[in-house]
């Protein structure tokens, strides 16, 4: 072992400064609180959230106990010891001293938050719980009872150590074959129910986290018809359910009557079945016992069906069978079936396997090139240490023990893929960010099977390798293959893929020599609660969720703060500070950068996110993990989020496109396509729905007698300005352009009229300016507030534009930026400005001496009488910095992105604390506490 990121003499907690904390957890909703633990320690560069999280979730011991951790540097150590103990006792290591080094290096590369292991590490490594360090499980089940009902044995013991599991229950025979008895068999539908009624058990007490689980059928099992159909029609029932006034949302006491929600399902496809889509013909089901073809559907028909559950219910998802083993590096010994709950691990039936996840963000160097090296290095160390895990770690059965010791299967993955592309300029559906998502992806696989082959010298190939060597191989070379198709557009994309078909090649050399230590080395994993852990900015490999984040403060408080990579992101694509500061504080106020002063439209692309005003379309998701999937040993965790206005024709064509594009898995969501997704603020069409049958079942109840129902029209008033009123008149100068305006108040003090003039008289613009101010002064006079104008007209950018002659308004974007800045100062309170943006030069830079813009209590007096004009859009800079703002009631960053564009989050709330979740891969996480719907 060498040392990389250590200091030898220097352990890495002395190198950083480490700050007591108080955790305090409270459930939003209900205002108790849940969690509590004071004075533990932390470096002063974790995140509140993240110190909050890894409190709650990972510190072993009773809370007030003596056995209680109460520092980071205690759960560190319970982990990495550990790792260090059982590489020495395995003949991992060279000497005593090699242990040291590996010791320090890990325990660096984890206090920086450089990387994490999956959450059953943290859980049980250095416990007195059995070392279960796998979050991802495979079983098997065939077709006699009593291997059903061994399947739900070993599902508890899974779910009970806080990970999840994955099964085919193709073997199972359907409802239309005969037992051996002569009567007719269940059908592998009628088996889930069992299973799902046992994980909705275990879901309900489970100590860490809540059940997972995957379902997949073959699509050529007779029984696949009611299997697609299963949860669409527990959707209905749900809706008629909630509709008859039971609380059906996503926790609720009633939702427990309705079957299959424990389980995301998915149909395994072929290249047969596919292939008789496209061409419109027959498909065959086929017995399980015999093989033969016992009914045939249409394809098209059969695939429609899927498309559309799809589309009521997100479910089924599809995953592509011919690809998947087609990239199986152990095809003698089985086929792959199935998948863990959120697609990413695909192997052998009866294995497990351990994940880590770098953040991707940690290897950016201050030149905004991606540090290989640095990536390399920190990637050999991490696989080295997942494979010491398979050495000493527990497993729930024999049969999952022996496979996954005979295998060691491995998955190394990463975070903050979308912070790093936003970072570097790089838009997310574009070339350039899939061509460095690629380049990254295949150095992290080509340099994990290096190690592996490395490893494989040192303590021997997997048990399994010898009878699959020619199958393993043969991938490696596919894997390289792949690295050479790839198309770089610059010198850092290049620079990576350089760095990794040097790893490609080393990879295959070592391989022919030595074998390998590991079936599998890859996958891309959710990253949930790991996640906020690293602090990362986005799980996996997802896209920014919103360019505004929720941020936790020391002491309880919370902040609006724009995404902390905008501004690298702008001075790459060579934007000035002043520039740069306007554009993030207009996002701090909008939360998307649309129309953004100073941005161009080509650039909105690098700040696209998964939700919002420019959420990115459904094959941009689908693009970016067809561009990474030749790399990864697994597959992706990722959902494809498709508008509530998505059709079920959309949707057949993700599935589509996706198999050709040679990907995995795919699953969808479409917004609002589920009942039990609890939306913050009373919005999203399931509360209306929900209030029009209220209303429709008022009414129904009403005398079934004819009623002559009286109908109550309000219409606004006019409220006139008096004869003699109050007014001041303003010139200005806009880019050149001279001008006048006149605006009139009521008695009141509020805005009444407004007369604008420009050009000469009889002009074209003097006429349309003179029909724009009529319009604008009869909408103030019947009600329309100013602040909806001003939020409306502010930041409209046309000729004349530029340089103004007002000493508080520098620059305006147009006449009309002008005018309404002007007018909000003249007319609105500091209240209504601030949460607009809009200060005056005086609060500007009382702001920059004081950090606050507000007003002495004499100003704030005058106020209403001072002519002062409007904001300063180009500020002066003392630091590119993110825009902090106090929020109300937003708790995550989806309620968040609520409050700033109007519209609704689809997404769960957290059980434990009350907030919204946001999705991570398949499933949803919250900010608040940490707590996933069951994944990594």
């Amino acid at each position: 072992m060498k040392r990389v990121f250590s200091t030898e003499g220097v352990h890495p907690y002395d190198a950083i400064t480490w700050e007591r904390r108080d955790v305090v957890q409270t459930n939003w909703k209900t205002g108790e609180t849940v969690f509590e633990q004071r004075g533990v320690e932390y470096p002063d560069f974790w995140s509140v959230n993240a110190s909050t999280i890894v409190t709650t979730k990972y510190f072993r011991g009773a809370v007030g106990s003596a056995e209680r951790e109460q520092s980071l540097k205690q759960l560190i150590d319970r982990i990495v010891k550990t790792y260090a103990k059982a590489g020495l006792d395995h003949a991992y290591f060279a000497s005593a001293a090699d242990a040291q080094i590996f010791e320090e290096e890990l325990t660096w590369l984890l206090v920086n938050q450089y990387f994490s292991f999956n959450s059953p590490v943290w859980f049980n490594v250095g416990t007195s719980s059995p070392q279960q360090v796998s979050a991802c499980f495979i079983l098997s089940v065939d077709d006699s009872m009593d291997s059903i009902l061994n399947w739900y044995k070993e599902e508890g013991f899974i779910f009970k150590g806080g990970s999840g599991a994955g099964l085919n229950l193709s073997r199972i025979r359907s409802s239309k074959e005969l037992l051996s008895s002569g009567g007719t068999a269940s059908g592998p539908v009628s088996f889930m129910r069992g299973a799902d009624a046992s994980a909705g058990t275990i879901k309900s007490g489970g100590a860490t986290r809540r059940a997972a689980k995957m379902v997949v059928l073959d699509v050529d099992h007779p029984d696949i018809e009611e299997f697609v159909e299963t949860k669409a029609r527990e959707e209905d029932k749900i809706r008629a359910l909630r509709d008859a006034g039971f609380d059906m949302d996503l926790g609720g006491k009633d939702i427990t009557s309705v079957q299959y929600q424990n389980a995301n399902n998915s149909v395994r496809v072929t290249d047969e079945f596919m292939k008789a889509v496209e061409a419109g013909t027959e498909f065959g089901l086929r017995a399980r016992d015999t093989g033969e073809v016992i009914d045939t559907v249409d394809a098209r028909s059969l695939f429609r069906k899927i498309s559309k559950a799809a589309w009521e219910c997100a479910d089924p998802g599809l995953q592509y069978d011919d690809t998947i083993n087609d990239w199986h590096t152990n095809p003698e010994t089985g086929r792959i079936t199935a998948s863990n709950p959120c697609s990413e691990y695909m192997s052998l039936d009866n294995t497990a396997c351990n994940l880590a996840s770098l953040n991707l963000l940690k290897f950016l160097k201050d030149d905004d090139t991606f540090d290989t090296d640095l990536f390399e290095k920190a990637v050999e160390l991490i696989i080295t240490a997942m494979d010491i895990s398979v050495a000493f770690g527990d497993f729930p059965t024999e049969a999952i023990e022996k496979n996954t010791r005979d295998y060691r299967q491995l998955g190394i993955g990463y975070a903050n893929l979308g912070a790093l592309l936003m970072a570097m300029g790089l838009g997310y559906d574009s070339e350039g960010g899939r061509s460095m998502a690629a380049a990254i992806t295949s150095l992290m696989t080509g340099t994990s099977y290096k190690r592996s082959a490395e490893l494989a010298k040192v303590v021997g190939p997997y048990a399994g390798y010898a009878r699959n060597a020619d199958a393993h191989k043969r991938v490696m070379r596919k894997h390289r293959d792949a690295n050479n198709d790839v198309k770089t557009l610059n010198n850092v994309d290049t620079a990576v893929l350089e760095a990794a078909k040097k790893a490609w090649d080393a990879c295959i050399d070592l391989g022919e020599t030595n074998g390998y230590r590991n079936a599998q080395a890859s996958v891309l994993a959710p990253t949930g609660t790991i996640g906020f852990m690293m602090d990362c900015d986005t799980t996996g490999i997802e896209p920014d969720f919103s360019l505004v984040k929720f941020k936790k403060l020391v002491g309880g408080g919370s902040m609006q703060i724009v995404n902390q990579t905008i501004p690298r992101a702008l001075k790459n694509l060579g934007y000035q500070p002043e520039q740069i500061e306007a554009i993030v504080a207009y996002i701090g106020e909008h939360g998307h950068v649309i129309d953004a002063p100073g941005l161009k439209t080509e650039h909105y692309e690098v700040f696209d996110t998964a939700m919002g005003a420019r959420a990115l379309a459904p094959m941009g998701h689908v693009r970016m993990m067809a561009a990474t999937q030749p790399f990864l040993s697994g597959a992706i965790s990722k959902t494809v989020n498709l508008p509530e206005t998505a059709t079920v024709e959309e949707i057949e064509d993700v599935y589509m496109q996706s198999w050709k594009l040679g990907l995995k898995a795919t699953a969808v969501y479409r917004d609002n396509c589920k009942v039990g997704q609890p939306l913050a603020d009373g919005g999203g069409k399931a509360k209306k729905d929900a209030a029009d049958k209220d209303a429709a079942a008022a009414a129904a109840s009403d005398d079934a007698a004819v009623k002559v129902v009286e109908k109550i029209v309000y219409r606004p008033t006019r409220k006139r300005l008096p004869k003699s009123r109050v007014s001041r008149t303003t010139s200005f100068t806009v880019g050149g352009a001279e001008g006048y305006m006149t605006s009139g108040a009521h008695e009141d003090g509020q805005l009444g009229e407004v007369f604008l003039k420009l050009g000469k008289q009889g002009s074209t613009l003097s006429g349309v300016m003179d029909a724009f101010s009529i319009a604008v002064s009869i909408g103030l006079q019947y009600g329309v507030p100013l602040e909806t104008y001003v939020s409306k007209f502010t930041n409209l950018r046309f000729e004349p534009a530029g340089l103004t002659d007002d000493p508080d308004v520098r620059m305006a974007q147009s006449i009309m930026d002008y005018i309404f800045r002007r007018l909000a100062l003249d007319y609105m309170s500091f209240d209504e400005r601030s949460m607009l943006g809009i200060y005056s030069a005086d609060e500007r830079q009382r702001h920059l001496e004081t950090g606050s813009y507000e007003p002495v209590a004499e100003e704030t007096e005058l106020e209403s009488l001072k002519a002062a004009p409007v904001e300063v859009l180009e500020a002066k800079v003392v630091e590119p910095k993110v825009v902090v703002e106090k929020v109300g009631q937003a708790h995550t960053s989806a309620e968040l992105l609520e409050k700033i564009t109007g519209s609704a989050v689809d997404s769960p709330l957290c059980m434990t604390c009350g907030t919204k979740m946001r999705p991570a891969g398949s499933c949803h996480v919250c900010e608040g506490c940490g707590s996933t719907s069951g994944c990594s």
